[in-house]
């Protein structure tokens, strides 16, 4: 089973509107990736579920939270450290559960944490979830991640290293 942190928005967008994103709900329904989250998270998870703008009632976010969240996800317990993501000082909460959780990495959109000159773990997206089944992760000796040539070197430490050509 792949273990994985979910960022606040692939949750939302899988959770509430589908596409790539929903996909990762039958993933994480089926066992095939593991989420963590931590008291942080599924806080943040909380709160954007209750903006004006997706207008869900108190029952349909306690619905999403105690029925399509919390019986998947398993819980880390997180000791904040030092900020990784400078432009987003909240995103330190996805980093600092995928390496309390044991982690092979973050799923998320956000360009800063994708973009991260040294990572202390490795982040995707969506669009590369599909090619990630379990046979997928291999250890792979050339980078051929172009833009990120970190991930290889990163993943292959953690043996998390994916077939993304």
């Amino acid at each position: 089973m792949i273990r994985v942190v979910i960022d606040t928005n692939v949750v939302v967008s899988a959770l509430l509107f589908g596409g790539a994103p929903g996909k990762l709900v039958s993933l994480w329904k089926t066992g095939s990736i593991q989420p963590l989250g931590s008291a942080a998270i599924f806080a943040e998870y909380l709160k954007v579920f209750a903006y004006p703008r997706f207008q869900l009632s108190e029952g349909e976010i306690d619905y999403l939270i105690s029925v399509e969240i919390l019986p998947y996800f398993e819980i880390a317990a997180v000791e904040p450290g030092e900020p990784c993501a400078k432009r987003d000082l909240e995103d330190g909460k996805f980093i600092w559960c995928a390496l309390a959780g044991g982690a092979e990495g973050i799923i998320s959109g956000e360009e800063h944490l994708l973009r991260l000159a040294k990572p202390p773990v490795a982040t995707v997206t969506v669009a590369e979830v599909p090619r990630m089944e379990k046979s997928a992760w291999l250890k792979v000796s050339s980078g051929r991640r172009g833009g990120r040539p970190w991930l290889n070197q990163r993943l292959s430490q953690n043996v998390w290293i994916t077939r993304l050509y």
